[in-house]
């Protein structure tokens, strides 16, 4: 007699929102994203959460009055790196869970390694989990870092039964797993890095979290876009999400939290990449500028802000004259759309051709910002290479400009100038809105400017 074959039921779940549908759409009937749905094989196994709840031995919770609710400020553990503090809103809440994402090669692993590194040397029990690297390529990195205390233990481990396991064991303060896609759950068919797989694994690292209190950080893949690999609901289901950017190719690292239950998601953390490891900037507007052209036209420096963090930028522009019948427009690190529509304002309100030109604008440094109070900046730095007039090296330019060619306030513009000071900016130039709000110093020029036609005027006709 033939042996009964077991029936395998795939299901299509959406990498966007996680949903799933019993046959494949072009559009997610959920979200509505194109092109999302994947073929993914199930198992009818049990409810992982209330597996983990019987094993780890957490009793189901209760509903309780909003009264017997008492508030108090968490007890934050020190990551001993204060740019990580920073942006995590002041250091590591206990019981919570932290998402990295990154390109490949940027720098999340070294950046926990050393945050490991700085918890074992205070005694804090680390417990690190890698899906990718064995226990030699792990120790070949940590040597180059340096001395580690005797707290930090390693595990070498994909299955999220053993890892749970280990956890009740050893009973860490913090967590690393490194990545959330080479982790899988026996309970879920699939393979790792699915979409399913995925979702599961970071259920069961929340429920690790949140019962037995242990701060968990995941590192996470990224795709193409720039987004975590996996379904969009992994970021809804964690604490803390955090993109660690920047050119692998250049030096400098930027932290930037998206999402912080805990605090708040304006704060970025600069590193240098070095031999020895990741190492903190404490003066960004400094190491932006550093190796700044001189005299050049087209180069002017602006400031942009994050979170309360006040960061001084070079931003170059080249204009020169077309060999298409279309112009080409092309930009580095600012929204080509924003730099279209203030050439298009110079063309109207200042009554330059710039139908005939090419025109490319960079940020120095590989940075993207979209922050409006750039305008300014770039309507300077284009007029300054059409005309070849360099701007004055002692002078920052920001503000908003608008399609009648006013120049806006901006938020925090007594910020932005007292960081230009500091660094020995001698003229600023700025919404003269935003006058009244900027305390005077002496030997400091101030060009309150209401129009670009205000700004053209005073640079390129004084």
């Amino acid at each position: 007699m033939a042996a009964k074959q077991t029936k395998v039921k795939t299901v299509f779940f959406c990498k966007e929102c996680g949903a799933d549908s019993p046959t494949w759409y072009g559009k997610c009937p959920a979200c509505g994203a194109w092109n999302t749905m994947t073929e993914e094989v199930v198992s009818k196994s049990k409810v992982q959460s209330a597996v983990f709840a019987e094993r780890s031995g957490v009793g189901r919770a209760k509903p309780v009055y909003l009264d017997e609710v008492t508030l108090k400020e968490e007890d934050r553990l020190s990551s001993g790196i204060a740019e990580l503090d920073r942006v995590l809103g002041g250091g590591i809440v206990p019981g919570s869970l932290t998402l990295v994402g990154g390109d490949p090669g940027i720098g999340k692993s070294t950046l926990l390694l050393q945050m490991c590194r700085l918890l074992s040397l205070q005694a804090t029990k680390v417990l690190y989990v890698s899906g990718e690297e064995s226990l030699k390529q792990i120790k070949m990195r940590a040597e180059r870092i340096g001395t580690f205390g005797t707290s930090l233990k390693l595990l070498c481990e994909t299955n999220l039964t053993y890892i749970a396991d280990a956890v009740r064991e050893e009973k860490p303060d913090v967590m690393i797993i490194d990545s959330i896609q080479t982790m899988y759950n026996e309970e879920i068919s699939g393979s790792p890095g699915s979409v399913s797989q995925v979702r599961e694994s970071t259920a069961v690292l929340l429920q690790i979290s949140k019962s037995l209190g242990v701060s968990v950080f995941i590192v996470g893949h990224v795709t193409k876009e720039g987004t975590v690999a996996g379904p969009r609901v992994l970021e809804h289901m964690v604490d803390t999400v955090l993109y660690f950017e920047g050119d692998r190719h250049a030096s400098y690292r930027l932290l930037r939290g998206v999402k912080n239950r805990f605090g708040s998601t304006n704060e970025i953390g600069v590193f240098e990449m070095r031999e020895e490891g990741l190492v903190e900037v404490e003066n960004p507007s400094e190491f932006m500028l550093n190796g700044r052209a001189v005299d050049a036209a087209g180069s002017v420096t602006t400031c942009s802000m994050e979170g309360t963090r006040p960061l001084l930028l070079e931003l170059q522009a080249l204009v020169c004259g077309t060999n298409f019948g279309i112009p080409r427009r092309q930009t580095i690190g600012a929204d080509l759309g924003r730099v279209n529509l203030l050439m298009a304002v110079i063309e109207k309100r200042l009554h330059h051709s710039m139908g005939n030109c090419d025109a490319y604008v960079n940020i120095a440094g590989g940075l993207k910002i979209t922050e409006p109070a750039l305008d300014l900046a770039i309507v300077v730095a284009i007029l300054s290479s059409d005309k070849e007039l360099p701007v004055d090296k002692e002078m920052m330019v920001f503000g908003e400009v608008g399609l009648s060619g006013e120049v806006r306030a901006v938020s925090q513009a007594e910020t932005r100038v007292a960081e230009a000071v500091k660094l020995g900016f001698t003229r600023i130039m700025f919404p003269k809105v935003c006058e009244d709000r900027i305390k005077k110093m002496k030997g400091i020029e101030y060009i309150p400017v209401e129009t670009v036609k205000d700004a053209e005027r005073y640079l390129f006709k004084k």
